[in-house]
């Protein structure tokens, strides 16, 4: 475990936004299905990003790997055009994209497969894909007593209507979409309630449409797929990632000007609500075709339903303890079972560092302060707990000392590399395995 200690400082300059791992995952997967080859450029190799990568190798895709600037690679990928195993085992690290994404793809094929992960993915939510798996007689069986992974299962998809609880995750949808349009008739996916996270569907939607699958949706609650469709092979560059900007976009607010480039405003990324949420709250952005300035100023408490924007807790939980008055976070239920309990997890650490957060089941009640006033936390092995925490550094009156700094892998491997050249200061002081 990496243990740095970080000195504040305010940071500013100019940022490129790392590419969204959301359209990544989509892209290479589609890729990846596709008949012929495909390059997917602006791609950060980030953990969860090698897990998708090597589980479409694992069904027969082939993909070359052809290095960019800043950290980006291009993948050029030859795609299966039909899934055949490889291995028997599908090694999901901590991605539960990853996991999610392919065991509808694996069970394009009536052969038997083990997926396996590492951390909390083990234990995260898949009731939805287990109800199906009982409807549509899909064997499946847990190899490790009370753990959800590894998961050995065997069996093959049909046509047919496929009834998902929409409040769960918006990730078993995507595994279907993927899926069903390779079957050999057509499909509906029914809610049985209220999709939550609805820009994600939507950003799979139009990844797909890219190459060459059509999906109908129904005012949320219905989509259609066409059966006998094929993956068609395109070249498709990976947009900038919201989710990861809203951490540099706070960076200005509560410190320096801040340039954040690759943001396209136009982009289906649900996280870009980021920008409505901090002009709510008083922000300034300065805002071109792809490009956002944000400029330091004093922000003020509102209330944030996160429902579409999980991702965004972490840093909302540093701007709003940085803000005047109260910032209520509700409707993040989904929070507990991510790479970390996120709620627990960000209150925990800007409790430590002198906030005033206090959990909700659902939510967050923060109360602003003028400073944050240092101490030592935990990144809680989860990669946007340890950026919020080296954003929060900005205000810090105090040294903070972090734990597991190399959480930031799983997405964003040189997010200290970034930090450093905006004007951030750390130290290692504990570089144990």
């Amino acid at each position: 475990m990496k243990t740095i200690e970080i000195t504040p400082k305010k940071l500013s300059g100019i940022i490129k936004i790392p590419p969204s791992k959301s359209v990544s995952h989509r892209a290479i997967i589609s890729a990846g299905l596709a008949k012929g080859v495909s390059e997917i450029s602006n791609v950060l190799l980030s953990q969860d990003m090698i897990a998708t990568c090597q589980a479409i190798e694992a069904i027969g895709a082939v993909i070359e790997y052809r290095e960019e600037s800043d950290y980006r690679v291009t993948l050029i990928i030859q795609g299966c055009e039909e899934v055949i195993l490889k291995t028997d085992t599908i090694d999901c690290n901590e991605s539960g994209s990853t996991l999610r994404f392919m065991i509808p793809i694996l069970l394009l094929q009536n052969q038997s497969v083990i997926v396996t992960g590492k951390g909390r993915l083990v234990s995260r939510p898949m009731t939805p894909y287990y109800e199906l798996f009982k409807e549509k007689l899909v064997a499946f069986e847990h190899l490790t007593k009370g753990q959800d992974l590894p998961l050995a299962i065997k069996g093959q998809l049909t046509p047919g209507t496929y009834a998902l609880d929409g409040s769960v995750s918006s990730q078993f949808i995507t595994g279907l979409l993927f899926a069903l349009p390779l079957l050999s008739g057509d499909s509906v996916i029914e809610m049985t309630s209220a999709l939550e996270s609805k820009p994600y569907v939507e950003i799979t939607i139009e990844v797909l449409k890219s190459f060459g699958i059509t999906v109908i949706n129904e005012d949320d609650q219905r989509f259609y797929i066409k059966g006998n469709q094929s993956y068609k092979s395109c070249d498709y560059r990976v947009e900038g990632d919201f989710s990861q900007g809203a951490f540099w976009l706070t960076g200005g607010i509560i410190g320096e000007t801040m340039h954040c480039m690759d943001l396209n405003l136009h982009s289906k990324q649900g996280d870009k609500v980021i920008v409505d949420i901090v002009k709510a709250m008083g922000g300034i952005l300065d805002i071109n075709s792809k490009d956002i300035l944000a400029k330091n100023i004093k922000t003020h408490g509102v209330v944030i339903d996160v429902s579409q924007c999980p991702d965004l807790v972490p840093i909302l939980g540093v701007l709003g303890s940085l803000s005047t008055g109260t910032t209520k976070i509700i409707n993040g239920e989904r929070l507990r079972y991510k790479e970390s309990d996120r709620l627990m997890a960000t209150a925990d650490v800007l409790n430590t560092l002198g906030g005033k957060v206090t959990e909700t089941p659902d939510g967050l009640i923060i109360e602003g302060v003028e400073k944050l006033t240092g101490g030592r936390v935990k990144s809680h092995n989860d990669h946007r707990i340890a950026m919020a925490v080296a954003i929060a550094s900005i205000v810090s009156e105090g040294n903070i000392t972090l734990e597991g700094a190399e959480a930031v892998n799983k997405s964003y491997p040189h997010f200290w590399d970034d930090f450093k050249k905006m004007g951030g200061e750390f130290i290692g002081i504990n570089l144990g395995k």
